[in-house]
């Protein structure tokens, strides 16, 4: 190699080491935080009635509004939502990342034009509970038209048929009581839960419960290639990303990477998720 390709390679191998670790923060910061993956999944059931065959169940979870996140991004996304045709609509918790400020009344608003035929539902998160304004966010959701869920259970109807949607308390700052949310539901009935902490799961499983779908983790975050999350937090550590099936089958797990970001505004192999379920009962 002569002296003049020598240098250029020099050159060239110093700039990647220097730009690599820049443009890895401009992706991570800029980029994949509000690159949405809207994914698809199907889960069996055994005890979902056959009127309930097919149900469309959209999940999102941990938005943080207020951090790096703006009521504006919610509008877009809640038009993404609306365009899938959902049948029920869950929200597993962090609406807000700490202080609801002047985004009351627009979250409403938006928040209010969520619609479909079984209705939406929804829990607190640890984030909720920042700030001392929960009380504020529990009345923002209950009046966008979500069946708020503290330890209780709602029934969803179709012809004759029902199965149940239930909902805990945050594991982290709440009481969470599954016993009294499941109090009014038949053992026999197919029971959806709804519980910020996916690590919740290891209780439920205690429980009849078929499908539990979770937030709080992120999935982690930041991910790398071939070894997964570097950090998850308290109560979103077992069960941090995706799909888990327990007791050989009798919980079905799902964890949510949510929407917007917390901590630190990035995201990196880890984007924004919006889940999709078919419920099939066969």
């Amino acid at each position: 190699m002569n002296r003049r390709n020598f240098l250029k390679k020099s050159l060239f191998s110093l700039a990647s080491l220097i730009l690599t670790p820049f443009a890895g923060y401009i992706y991570s910061r800029y980029a994949e935080p509000g690159w949405l993956h809207t994914k698809e999944i199907s889960i069996q059931l055994k005890r979902l009635p056959a009127a309930f065959d097919g149900i469309r169940v959209i999940q999102f979870s941990d938005v943080h509004l207020g951090f790096h996140h703006t009521v504006e991004q919610l509008d877009k996304l809640v038009d993404h939502i609306q365009s899938l045709q959902p049948d029920l609509i869950c929200f597993t918790g962090d609406l807000f990342d700490y202080s609801v400020g002047s985004d009351a009344t627009s979250a409403v608003q938006v928040l209010s034009r969520l619609k479909a035929p079984l209705g939406k539902g929804a829990v607190l998160g640890n984030h909720d509970y920042y700030g001392k304004e929960t009380d504020k966010i529990k009345r923002i959701l209950l009046d966008s038209g979500f069946a708020l869920l503290v330890n209780e259970a709602i029934p969803l109807k179709r012809g004759s048929s029902t199965i149940w949607l239930s909902g805990v308390d945050d594991m982290w700052d709440g009481k969470p009581d599954l016993q009294k949310a499941l109090q009014s539901v038949p053992k026999s009935a197919c029971t959806l839960l709804l519980s910020h902490c996916p690590d919740f799961a290891d209780i439920a499983l205690q429980h009849s419960v078929d499908l539990q779908l979770s937030g709080h983790s992120h999935g982690g975050q930041v991910r790398l290639p071939f070894y997964g999350h570097l950090y998850t937090p308290a109560y979103g550590s077992k069960y941090a990303d995706g799909y888990y099936s327990l007791g050989e089958g009798k919980l079905q797990v799902y964890t949510n990477r949510g929407i917007g970001v917390s901590v630190l505004p990035i995201r990196f192999f880890c984007r924004p998720e919006l889940s999709v379920f078919t419920l099939r009962s066969r």
